[in-house]
This record gives structure tokens, sequence and C-alpha cells, in this order.
């Protein structure tokens, strides 16, 4: 039950280790009194003090082994993400949907005490998002939004449309987790770095240094871009751990790949191909597709009432009440 290796593994762990310590005290504490219970003349007072000592015993296990539970289940799920946004078909409306996008998500990290910040973002004309890249931090972060990766997609009609047609537009979101252990390898001759000026606001400075940052893992082609920093080195760690969770997403996907038949009660492969949910404004209407679940009150939603939502696709998780094929059309 308590073997060295228990111990080692308990010692391992900085939140444990101090706990470790103290169950070899009374491990061998427990261990002479167990001799002296053996002592016809100690045997009573000695078995009063080995439940004493087998109640300390076990209440540091349950202790370090709830510890150790927490840590894995942060590990699984941080509370740390990075969000992209990318606009899709439909122009300079599929920007503007991207931009709607990242301020619900922003509200809704707001609403909950969650600190968000803007790594990397590149505007149209009309201030619509080409693509944005966000980190979030917050309690149980990647749990909650870890189902929002695939592509969404409006049904409106575009405030520049005469004709009063409907247009369909679409933005692919992805959501990777940011895990303080990476699970893979990378070298650091496989990463190239790429330096050039931060636009947008944030004072001369930022215009005349080379702080943005993009990181290219030259295996992959993937990459990875922040500018939001003042400081090349800070810009260059946020680019780092998105291009690692990046890089821990495709392993992850290469792997779920060998084993296709176990995916059937995952939410689809995360691919960005796959139209997850559906934004209709006419009809005031959100329809998740993988869940064929639908809310109304699209104004709230898109200010960042999607708790409902979110909680629904957690609920079907756990269920296994996920379509195998998301709908493409409604």
């Amino acid at each position: 039950m308590n073997t060295p290796a228990d111990i080692a593994r308990y010692k391992e762990n900085q939140k444990t280790a101090y706990l470790a310590v103290e169950l070899e005290r009374v491990l061998a504490e427990e261990q002479e009194i167990a001799e002296l219970a053996q002592d016809p003349d100690m045997g009573t007072l000695a078995r009063e003090d080995l439940a004493r000592i087998a109640e300390q015993r076990d209440a540091l296990i349950a202790q370090m082994n709830a510890i150790l539970e927490q840590d894995r289940a942060e590990e699984e799920f941080p509370n740390e993400l990075i969000m992209e946004i990318r606009a899709g078909a439909g122009g300079e409306e599929a920007a503007l949907f991207s931009e709607e996008l990242a301020h619900m998500y922003g509200a809704y990290a707001d609403a909950h005490g969650w600190t968000t910040k803007t790594l990397s973002e590149s505007k149209t004309d009309l201030g619509g998002y080409k693509e944005v890249i966000i980190e979030m931090h917050g309690r149980d972060a990647y749990r909650i939004m870890r189902f929002e990766t695939g592509v969404h997609r409006v049904q409106r009609i575009p405030a520049t449309e005469k004709s009063g047609r409907v247009h369909t537009s679409t933005a692919s979101v992805a959501v990777f987790p940011i895990r303080k252990k990476p699970k893979i390898e990378v070298s650091p001759a496989d990463i190239e770095m790429e330096l050039s000026r931060s636009g947008g606001a944030g004072g001369q400075n930022v215009n005349k240094v080379e702080t943005a940052v993009r990181l290219i893992h030259r295996p992959t082609g993937l990459d990875a871009r922040s500018t939001s920093e003042r400081s090349q080195a800070q810009n260059r760690l946020h680019a780092m751990a998105l291009l690692m969770a990046k890089l821990e997403r495709l392993h992850e996907e290469q792997e779920e790949a060998k084993n296709a038949a176990e995916r059937k009660d995952k939410i689809g492969s995360g691919d960005r191909s796959e139209k997850i949910r559906t934004y209709n404004v006419l009809q005031d209407r959100v329809t998740d597709h993988r869940i064929k679940e639908s809310w109304h009150n699209l104004p709230a939603i898109m200010t960042g009432g999607i708790d409902a939502i979110l909680q629904a696709l957690e609920g079907a998780s756990q269920t296994g009440g996920f379509s195998e094929e998301p709908d493409v059309d409604e």
C-alpha cells in the first residue's frame, strides 16, 4: 500500500513532497509501535497508538492523492488556453463575423472573471478580423471552451446588401490548451524565428523596434505569431506557447487518426472543415449541429450569453450525445 515507489511518486511533486516526508516519519513510527505491541505489558497502549498513527497515515495518503488528482485534472484541462479565430468564406462579412465571435468570447470571459490578452490581430478596412489570436486564463477555461473548435457560420442580410439577399459567411475557431508540461519534445534546431515591427497602437517604440515574433516549425510548417508585447522576449514566449499547443494538437489528431473507431463519442475531429454551429440572424436562432439543439435571443448570445450552449455541450460530452458528423446545411 505504501511502497517506496508510492513515496517516490509523492516526492516528485512539489505540492506533496513535504507530506511524503511526513508520511515516512509516520510509517517509521508505526513500525516501532507495532513492535512494541508484541510486548504483553505494552500491548494495550501500543494498539491505541497504532490506531492513532493509522489515522494520520491514511489522512496523509488521502491528502496527497487528492493533490495529485487535481494536478492530473488541471493537466488534462488547464486553466489557460489560446483561441485562434480566422475569417473564412464571405470576405468582409466573414471578417466582421470573426470580430463578433471574438467579442462574444471576450464578453463571456469577462463575465466569469477570466483574463484575456490579444496576442496578434489582423484587421480589414472595415474593422473586421482576418485573424485574431487571444489568450485566456481562468478556472476551467479549457474544459469549458474546448468544444468551440470548428467552423462557425452566420446567415444574415449584410448592411451593405441592397437587394435584401441572405448571405452565409464562416469563421473558423481553434482552441488550444496551454499545458505546464508539454506532452511532446521539440528540437530548437527545428524552429525558425522571424522578427518584424509590431503594428497598431502602442507608441513609437513599438513601430521602430522589431518586437513582433513569428516562429515556424520547419518539419510541419506550423507557425505562431505574437505582437502584443513591447518586449521581443515576451512575444517569443507567447509565440512558443502557441506553437507548442499547435504541435500538441497535431500530434493528438495524428494519434486519433490511428484509432478512428474510438472517436464515436467525441465531437468530430476538431477539423475546421466541419461546420459545428449556425447563427441565423433572421430567425434569431443559434443551432449547434453536433447535438442538434437550438437557442434563441441571438443579441444576448453574441454579447457573451453562451452559458446554456457550453453547458449543453459539456453534458452531451458526458452522455455521448453527439452526432458523428456535424450538419453542413440546415
